[in-house]
């Protein structure tokens, strides 16, 4: 009878170790996917904005500072997107705000471009990525609170240097992002 008991305690500490290890792995998995969702529409974003740029660029070919700047902000975000940390992908996103405010003040200065088809639809579609861009920040930052509140709880911390889950950091805007840019040419 107690080697029974024993054998079920084991068999139930086992199942616990199992169930631990599991939980801790899936929440793992899902912030990484979800700062995959980050990554895709920064990604996006960057597809994008080469079409944005030619566009104004018919129109404002004087305005050559402002699409080296974009250029440069662009290949920030893609190396960032591809490869980077949270805090440079935030980095990079805030160098490609910055970029895309300019263009779209010398956008305002030209009527005609304003009235433009093709400039209207990548606005849209610019407009659209950022709603989507904002909703995978704040969906990988829900997915990197569950998974912090798991790793710091008992019983759960307990498998978490076995399972190689750690805290994450959450996604958070660059200083200075909370003021209004200005804009100066």
């Amino acid at each position: 009878m107690g080697i029974l008991i024993a054998i079920i305690v084991v068999v139930l500490l086992i199942g616990f170790a199992v169930v631990g290890f599991n939980k801790l792995r899936t929440a793992d998995v899902a912030a990484q996917e979800a700062l995959g969702g980050i990554d895709v529409q920064l990604t996006r974003r960057a597809d994008l904005v080469p079409n944005l740029v030619e566009t104004v660029k018919g129109y404002a070919a004087h305005e050559k500072g402002v699409f080296e700047d974009v250029t440069n902000a662009r290949a920030g975000l893609t190396q960032a997107a591809a490869s980077g940390t949270v805090e440079q992908k935030a980095a990079a996103e805030a160098t490609m705000d910055k970029a895309l405010l300019n263009v779209m003040a010398v956008a305002e200065n030209y009527p005609d471009l304003k009235a433009s088809t093709n400039f209207l639809d990548l606005q849209k579609q610019l407009a659209d990525t950022e709603n989507q861009l904002a909703f995978a920040r704040q969906y990988y930052n829900d997915a990197v609170a569950t998974l912090n509140k798991i790793v710091v709880t008992l019983p759960w911390l307990l498998f978490a240097g076995i399972a190689g889950v750690a805290k994450r950091a959450f996604y958070q805007a660059p200083a200075g992002q909370t003021a209004p840019p200005t804009v100066a040419f």
